[in-house]
């Protein structure tokens, strides 16, 4: 299992028990600390978190209408195993969304947010070079992050959020592979689109990168049907 960094400062903190097991659940889950299809032993979640089963079983039930556990009657609480349909779905949500932003924010982008971005490029490959796989995901969330940010739409940047608990374990499936070297080159092109201030250039690189993403997660899911529902 897993320790519980979040929950174990959960006196300096305003939330809820429910609310903190709910974000170290959810955290587990596309981090794949917690594997797909995964059984839930609640009494030892209850333990190791320091909550009682009331506030376990309200992040359980948050997790459950996100789709990332399912709860069986009689069986058992499971990781729900990755259903490439609303990877898909939420694949397209992203790619609508993070393509629109950058198309908008391209014209105006300043050079304080260019260098901010190039830097986490040259991090992220210091960290493939390394072979730090962990560092490099986390690189990459906090790069198509700060493009939300520039634009400073909240809803915007939550509905993305929402759809990425199901393309995150996805992507982190493929961090170990090839996939780094061909994320570098994408977001590098994404950069120099954004450099020239070409809206239309930039949300083609925008594009181009988020749909090979989905192609890779299928040949993925091809060579490792386990992890999949049926």
């Amino acid at each position: 299992m897993y320790r519980d960094p979040l929950l174990q400062s959960a006196a300096r903190k305003t939330r809820s028990k429910s609310s903190l097991a709910y974000e170290v659940l959810r955290n587990a889950i596309i981090s794949l600390k917690l594997s797909p299809g995964a059984r839930i032993d609640k009494a030892e979640l209850c333990e190791r978190l320091g909550v009682s089963r009331q506030p376990l079983s309200e992040a359980l039930a948050r997790l459950a209408e996100e789709r990332l556990v399912t709860v069986e009657p009689q069986k058992g609480t499971y990781v729900t195993r990755i259903s490439l349909g609303e990877v898909e779905e939420a694949a397209f949500v992203r790619e609508a969304l993070e393509v629109a932003t950058i198309r908008r924010i391209a014209p105006g982008i300043d050079p304080e947010t260019l260098d901010r971005l190039k830097l986490l490029v040259d991090y992220q490959t210091a960290a493939a070079a390394a072979g730090d796989h962990e560092e490099f995901y986390l690189l990459d969330v906090r790069f198509h992050a700060a493009l939300l940010e520039r634009m400073a739409l909240r809803r915007v940047a939550e509905v993305v959020e929402s759809a990425r608990a199901h393309t995150e374990r996805m992507r982190r499936l493929l961090v170990p592979t090839e996939r780094n070297a061909t994320t570098i080159v994408e977001h590098n092109a994404i950069l120099a689109a954004l450099a020239t201030g070409n809206g239309g250039a930039a949300a083609e690189a925008m594009r181009v990168h988020l749909g090979n993403v989905v192609e890779d997660l299928h040949k993925f899911a091809a060579d490792r049907p386990e992890l999949f529902e049926p």
